[in-house]
């Protein structure tokens, strides 16, 4: 197995089944993780805001920062593979409210229903989600089999 790193503001897909995808420090930022179990392949994506109309030059840049660029170039990639939309097995973590005590910003909430809107606009199905609270996140998903688990301090949580 060989562990290959997602950073913040990140997207990978791959093919090959030995390999896990791996996400951390998911606080109010948000992984998506695909896996299509007919061709074995997998992405992830760890995108930090909403929408890139606050910075289209940071978007046309780094599009996987954004939720409105990033998630799309995402399945667009695992479509290049040969993967099916219908085939894919989507699942995603994060979006916590961590020091933003009076919601001020409310940045997890706000990635979450962009991406909400954003999977019922285009009929994506989640499969399982850990999302909200106060807390950090690392997420990983195993190419090979689909398997998905968060952990966030000494909980482990199988998705």
């Amino acid at each position: 197995m060989s562990n290959i790193t997602v950073d913040i503001a990140a997207m990978v897909v791959t093919e090959d089944p030995e390999a896990v995808l791996v996400t951390h420090a998911l606080g109010s930022c948000i992984a998506v993780a695909a896996w299509d179990p007919e061709r074995h392949a997998a992405g992830m994506i760890h995108f930090m805001l909403p929408n890139s109309q606050s910075s289209p030059d940071r978007a046309a840049e780094r599009p996987a920062m954004f939720a409105d660029t990033g998630v799309p170039a995402l399945f667009h990639a695992l479509y290049a593979l040969g993967c099916k939309k219908r085939h894919l097995v989507v699942r995603i973590a994060g979006g916590s409210a961590l020091h933003d005590d009076r919601g001020v910003f409310d940045i997890g909430r706000r990635n979450h229903d962009m991406l909400r809107r954003m999977f019922a606009r285009t009929r994506i199905q989640v499969a399982a989600e850990d999302v909200g609270g106060g807390h950090w996140r690392t997420m990983r998903l195993w190419a090979g089999s689909g398997r998905c688990v968060v952990t966030s301090a000494d909980e482990e949580l199988e998705l």
